[in-house]
């Protein structure tokens, strides 16, 4: 963690603002976590419990002030399986591990490895995200049946919410043109609720999804037996929900510092995360992670320090002890509206305006994160597919840009100047420019512009000299960088120095 002046003045930053952005973030939170718990087949109670504690803790002790962390969907579709074949326990048991592993991922500094996921797949990941906010809030359009079937809203009811929802995203735009004095998510909220509560309006509220009264999270051991077999059982579980709990936390804390000009500390961020989670699983809740619509809802309304955070926990707190009343009357609506305006504001419109412009490598690796994101909702498989395939573009454009070229010297040696990085992927356009048959007895390969980037490349080089060997000619390597000449030295006989050559790096010969 940062030096504490500095880090006790991420919590002076403009408090008022901080103060609402809070109130703002955690009124938008609670359909989502109540939505992602019944999702888990849990208590709606243990949703909001959870998202309190890993909110204040991420909050508290996270790399990325401003973000806010809770009850994640991305997680919770991970862990239905579990909780329907072996009940919560387990699930508690399974989050305390995840906390566990995403701690070590800390540890270990393996969150500095986010900065190897191209932009094409942060834009994947984050229009990906946008599509499953906007068809989350579709959820709210749907009303059960007294035989418990869900059903689409129709007729009055339908243009009801529709309309509440519109003047909520027309206030959110609006306000802000008139004062900024409030957070306008935060306004349209109050409006809406004040219209439908004191005019009598019949529309969904929060408490048509579920109550949320109730107590803080005590804490609470998983009652389990501690044997292998549990753990081969939970393990799993526990890995898949940590991959996709820290791929999303560290992609949107990359987001975050693009829309704030700053810089999170991404392993400070996975030790947060961990935390967050082991005291969650030891509280009886369920995993989480960061939640780029409430952090989109948090930075809209002006929240950008460590308060804010805090205020949104404690606020979800209160709403459980003291206000679940009031909060259970507050209409849909509104908070669909101001997810609505979320969605619009993170999806990465400027992808797709530049479309036209990128590599089609890129399109293609955009596409298939957002496609693999929005379908599976499997954010770690999304990510993961979309690094190998941009690496494996990038494997195959460089291996075409191996060049050579040639001339013979006073002495009568044939000199191969190299272009490009000798690599798995160059190695056979490498060895196709050689031809030991016709070149004379000398030949020597200039790395001047190029290096010998793997094991790859030294096999190629070795199986290249036993060529040369067998017409009975000598084969020498010139001007390699010194990382090159490393990699050489420790391919042991493959190479050896020849010292008096200024300083020339000889594959061994029969006569060397």
């Amino acid at each position: 963690m940062s030096t504490l002046p500095a880090y006790f003045s991420q919590y002076r930053v403009n408090a008022k603002n901080e103060v609402l952005a809070g109130l703002t973030t955690a009124l938008a939170l609670v359909p989502e976590v109540v939505a992602f718990a019944l999702l888990a087949h849990i208590s709606p109670l243990v949703g909001i419990g959870s998202a309190f504690i890993i909110c204040l803790l991420t909050s508290v002790f996270g790399g990325r002030p401003g973000m806010i962390s809770g009850a994640a969907g991305s997680v919770a579709v991970v862990i239905v399986a579990l909780v329907e074949q072996h009940g919560p326990e387990y699930l508690f048991a399974a989050v305390v591990l995840m906390g566990l592993i995403q701690m070590g991922v800390g540890l270990l500094r393996w969150g500095k490895f986010i900065r190897l996921v191209p932009q094409p797949v942060v834009f994947g990941f984050v229009n990906g995200l946008a599509v499953i906010i906007f068809m989350a809030q579709l959820e709210q359009f749907k009303v059960a049946s007294p035989g418990g079937k869900e059903h689409w809203l129709s007729g009055t009811p339908l243009l009801l919410m529709l309309g509440l929802v519109a003047l909520t995203m027309a206030i959110v735009y609006l306000l802000p043109r008139l004062t900024k004095a409030i957070p306008a998510s935060l306004a349209a909220i109050a409006v809406v609720s004040a219209l439908v509560i004191l005019g009598g309006l019949d529309t969904k509220s929060v408490g048509d999804i579920a109550s949320i009264a109730g107590g803080l999270p005590q804490p609470h051991w998983p009652q389990i037996p501690f044997t292998w077999d549990t753990l081969v059982l939970v393990l799993p579980y526990s890995i898949i929900m940590a991959l996709v709990g820290l791929t999303e936390s560290l992609l949107t804390l990359t987001v975050v510092d693009e829309i704030t000009d700053t810089r999170g500390q991404s392993n400070q961020d996975c030790m947060a995360q961990g935390l967050a989670n082991v005291a969650s699983g030891l509280t009886g809740g369920m995993g989480g992670c960061a939640m780029i619509g409430q952090t989109m809802v948090n930075l809209e309304s002006r929240g950008r320090g460590r308060l804010s955070g805090v205020v949104a926990a404690l606020a979800l707190a209160l709403f459980v002890v003291a206000g679940s009343s009031l909060i259970e009357r507050l209409p849909l609506a509104a908070l669909v509206g101001v997810m609505f305006t979320v969605v619009i504001s993170t999806f990465e419109w400027a992808s797709l305006r530049i479309l036209r412009r990128m590599p089609r490598t890129d399109v293609v690796v955009m596409a298939l994160v957002t496609l693999v994101t929005a379908v599976s909702q499997n954010l770690a498989l999304a990510v993961l597919l979309g690094v190998v395939v941009s690496a494996l573009a990038f494997a195959w454009e460089n291996a075409q840009r191996i060049r050579a070229r040639k001339y013979l010297d006073a002495s009568g040696a044939k000199h191969y100047e190299l272009y490009g990085p000798l690599f798995f992927g160059s190695v056979q356009a490498f060895t196709e420019k050689f031809d030991p048959a016709a070149d004379p007895a000398e030949v020597v390969i200039d790395f001047r512009e190029s290096r010998v980037a793997d094991m790859s490349g030294i096999d190629a080089l070795h199986k290249l000299t036993e060529r040369y060997q067998r017409a009975g000619k000598t084969l020498h390597l010139r001007h390699l960088s010194p990382d090159c000449r490393r990699l050489l030295q420790n391919a042991g006989a493959l190479i050896e120095v020849n010292i008096l050559e200024d300083p020339e790096y000889v594959v061994a010969t029969p006569e060397g």
